[in-house]
């Protein structure tokens, strides 16, 4: 052998390098990797197994916490529409005592049919002695209660709360739900109950849902068991520790001792909270029996895994060599292709047994079929179709394919990709056929089909909320309609409008009113039904479909009250936080209308009247388009007598026979000196067809319309054109009040207003006094003071008009740049003969003397009401006794009668 000498030792002929690639030559070859990538493989199988197993174990804890937290917020619903029928009856019981007295209240309850049935819930009327006046079931009328719990909560306290008792008996056990009865004069006058046995609230337990060890219960706030059920075991009076709300937690339950997922509810307006809870053991049953599955599929894939090895390890190297001739040719085709936009596929047909396609072999493709798939081409080249794409099979690629290599006619189509690395993406698509196979050129369009997609979208949907608009919503309305028709079902269709935007959107500016659209557009979408639309019709009003329902209007009650609900939650928008209600009509087809017009006419009646007591929602009946019709007659014939009237320029004191609106003036009087000092401007309504209008009929309708800001613009500009005309008169200077409702204080101008009308008529500031109620000024404090600064730097007085009604704190109160108060007359009323309204008053007096405010009395009708007030030192007064509101042309006649000092 030949050798070479280094440092006399002798030398390989191979040098070390040389061996190195040999030996990793060696190990390339295919019967010493494919064992080893073998072993990879297997170690990725038993990986993938136990990650498998990890990952169904966390699905199941997460479906058994979801299917905790549905099955609380279902029994929750449960429990508040059946605490919520009970309050019913209680408030109900409340009001039969007060109008029938308590020992003919439930006859008079059950002749209405408004008793629950008594298998069920036992009412009771108790008195103020304990004793039990009357019931139904009926039971023996005496017995006495005076020791039970809830009766002395409630008599021992001024609340209306209701008061929910532990679970007590125990041949008959029942749960007492009770409210305090007060008396006219205010005082307790015994309490109204319902018992309800316990096992009633957990009537809803399923064993199909919650399994044999589930638990369904009610506790109240302290952790008492009111009611729980484990299987078929119901039990109480235990005690239970609450977890976080609206939470899930894997705990032992202190009840039975087994491990359970638990979720607790607080239920609103009772201190009560709805407990559920699901068995572990049950729940992960399924998972621990496929756990079993998959290690044993682990296994068995191992064992093929070997057995395919070994086969093909015989024919692996001439598979190679193919692969090299393939990669030759693809490469050859991607340098002529690199450069265009569209992708390039290249597949060869592998024939079927018994002729035609059976799939197709990925030869080569280019870099923008990489980009679009984000498929390497090392990875797509030389795969099967079938295997590589499977999905495509399914939309109609695999059969176009086919066709053209069949009968060699190319083909075009666009379709939706769900597959790609990036978001899904339209692409069009050419097959063309080549010798042995066919060439499919993709392009992208998913910027083409957007553009169309947005057009349509923007035609049929509305640009702020992105809620279907008016003409989709007719659209869906009449496939509804329709569809009921053939299938024998309802259509409901509610239409909402939101009480108080429209002072939003005035105090805060559109953007905030826009905010707030989005934000109860959101809320009141989250209520609904998949199948169920709800679209914006403008403005503020909204309107929701719902097809294929009963025609019991009861089935949609719970939705509607839902979405009241989310409405009426407060939004904070522009940093401030805001609150609106809503008002809502409802029909259903085809009780109330048989096609979409009918529908929606009588939605908007229906609407009309349930703004009447705003926060709620109203059914449809015949007689409330004559209502509706009544109301935007007499809004237009306002609207247009006001119109008439700025025409005229009576605000400017011009002649005012044209003028429908007109002023009276109720004279203030000074108590000490009985001097007539000021009058109040009293708006009233000469209709020429339909006579004096009371303010009562049109002064809210113009607060709901807007048309008051207009208005009261018109009667500040008025009362300070006549209050210069008594002046130019010679008449002594007399100060004008002019009351500011809610609307207007909120409104932004207001302050430029009643600037423009003092300049304009030339009427000095301190002449002029605004009226603003206490209501209205705390809506906003910050902002109600900043104005009422603002009109007292101008010199310009305010007084707070109906004080003690409102609920200003004392702390506001001496904020307030103002210089009266003003009693209410429902004080005044019965000052004569009730001790409570003459405390009241005399505190009110006592209070505006300490903040140096002057103290007006309103509605003084007789000299007892009178004397009482000059006998506490209250400094004014207005009312009948001195004079009703009278035209501008009398008060000349009433200063020149009136006494120089009252008797």
């Amino acid at each position: 052998m030949d050798t070479s000498t280094h440092n006399g030792l002798p030398r390989p002929l191979i040098s070390p390098p040389a061996r190195s690639q040999r030996w990793l030559g060696r190990g390339l070859e295919t019967h010493v990797a494919l064992p080893l990538f073998a072993l990879l493989l297997v170690a990725a199988l038993w990986t993938a197994a136990f990650h498998m197993i990890r990952a169904e174990e966390r699905a199941a804890h997460e479906a058994a916490q979801e299917a905790t937290r549905e099955l609380a917020d279902t029994y929750e619903a449960q429990m508040a529409r059946t605490l919520s029928g009970i309050d019913q009856t209680l408030r109900v019981l409340q009001y039969a005592v007060e109008t029938n007295g308590p020992n003919d209240a439930l006859a008079a309850l059950g002749a209405k049919g408004l008793l629950p049935p008594g298998l069920v819930f036992q009412v009771a009327i108790i008195g103020d002695n304990g004793h039990v006046l009357a019931s139904n079931p009926h039971s023996r009328a005496g017995g006495d209660v005076t020791r039970a719990p809830w009766f002395a909560w409630h008599r021992d306290r001024d609340s209306d709360a209701p008061y929910v008792s532990t679970t007590v008996g125990h041949h008959e056990p029942h749960v007492v739900f009770s409210r305090r009865i007060n008396g006219s004069d205010g005082l307790f006058a015994g309490v109204a109950t319902v018992a309800v046995d316990p096992a009633f609230f957990t009537s809803a337990y399923e064993h199909s849902r919650q399994g044999e060890r589930g638990l369904l219960g009610v506790a109240g706030s302290d952790g008492v068991t009111r009611a729980v059920r484990i299987g078929d075991q119901v039990s109480w009076g235990k005690r239970i520790v609450f977890g976080k709300p609206d939470s899930v937690r894997l705990h032992t339950s202190r009840v039975d001792g087994a491990l359970r997922y638990t979720a607790e509810r607080p239920l609103g307006g009772f201190p009560l909270v709805a407990v559920v809870g699901l068995s572990e053991a049950e729940q992960m049953a399924e998972f621990r029996a496929q756990r079993r599955a998959w290690l044993l599929g682990a296994g068995a894939g191992t064992a093929l895994l070997l057995l395919v090895v070994s086969l093909v390890s015989a024919w692996s190297w001439q598979l190679a060599k193919a692969r090299r001739r393939e990669r030759l040719a693809q490469e050859t085709y991607a340098a002529a292709s690199e450069a265009s936009l569209d992708a390039f596929f290249v597949l060869r047909t592998i024939p079927g047994v018994h002729g035609g396609v059976m799939d197709f072999l990925i030869e080569t493709t280019n870099t923008r079929a990489e980009q679009l798939t984000g498929l390497p081409k090392a990875r797509m080249e030389g795969k099967r179709m079938s295997v590589l794409l499977p999905t495509h099979l399914g939309i109609g690629i695999f059969e176009d394919l086919s066709a053209v290599a069949t009968d060699g006619v190319a083909r075009e189509a666009e379709w939706l990709a769900h597959m790609l690395p990036v978001e899904d993406r339209w692409l069009h698509r050419q097959v063309v056929p080549v010798e042995g196979g066919v060439v499919a050129i993709v392009r992208d369009i998913t910027e083409r089909k957007l553009t169309e997609q947005r057009i349509r979208h923007l035609a049929h949907h509305d640009d702020l909320t992105g809620l279907p608009n008016r003409s989709l919503l007719r659209d869906r309305l009449g496939q509804a309609i329709r569809d009921a028709e053939r299938k024998g079902h309802a259509v409901g269709l509610a239409f909402i409008d939101l009480d108080g935007f429209k002072l939003v959107n005035d105090g805060l500016g559109h953007n905030a009113g826009d905010e707030l659209l989005k934000v109860v557009g959101a809320r009141m979408g989250r209520c609904l039904r998949r199948n169920d639309t709800l679209a914006r019709f403008g403005g503020d009003e909204f309107v929701i479909l719902l097809p294929e329902i009963s025609g019991d209007p009861l089935a949609i009650t719970p939705l509607l009250e839902k979405v009241r609900q989310a409405v009426t939650e407060p939004v904070e928008v522009e940093g401030q936080e805001v609150q609106v209600s809503c008002s809502m009509g409802v029909v259903l087809y085809p009780r109330d209308g048989e096609d979409a017009n009918t529908l929606m006419m009588n939605a908007d009646a229906a609407m009309y009247r349930a703004k009447e007591n705003k926060d709620s929602f109203q059914f449809y009946a015949s007689e409330m388009n004559a209502s509706v019709e009544e109301k935007l007659v007499l809004l237009e014939g306002m609207r247009a007598a006001l119109d008439q009237c700025v025409e005229a320029g009576v605000d400017r004191g011009c002649g005012g026979a044209d003028c429908q609106f007109q002023l009276l003036y109720q004279p203030k009087i000074d108590l000490r000196s009985g001097r007539l000092f000021g009058v109040e401007a009293l708006i009233r309504w000469k209709h020429p067809e339909q006579g004096m209008i009371s303010p009562l009929r049109f002064i809210g309708l113009a607060e709901e319309s807007g048309l008051i800001v207009p208005l009261g613009e018109w009667v500040v500009r008025t009362a300070c054109a006549q209050g210069v005309a008594w002046r130019a008169a010679g008449l002594p200077p007399l100060t004008i009040s002019v009351n500011v409702s809610a609307r207007q204080f909120e409104e932004k101008r207001l302050v430029e207003r009643i600037a423009g009308a003092l300049r304009d008529t030339g009427l000095p500031p301190e002449a002029l006094e605004v009226e603003v109620t206490e209501s209205s000024i705390m809506r906003d404090l910050g902002r109600a003071v900043d104005k009422m600064r603002e009109l007292k730097n101008m010199g310009v007085s305010l007084s707070i008009d109906d004080f003690g009604t409102g609920y200003s704190s004392l702390s506001a109160l001496k904020s307030f740049p103002i210089s009266r108060l003003k009693i209410d007359k429902s004080f005044v009323s019965d000052l004569a003969d009730s001790p409570d309204d003459q405390a009241i008053a005399m505190a009110v007096i006592s209070l505006g003397h300490k903040l140096n405010l002057r103290v007006i009395a309103e509605g003084v009708e007789t000299e007892q009401q009178r004397a009482f007030l000059r006998a506490n030192d209250c400094d004014e007064m207005q009312g009948y006794l001195f004079s009703r509101p009278v035209p501008p042309e009398q008060i000349a006649e009433l200063l020149s009668s009136c006494p120089a000092e009252l008797p």
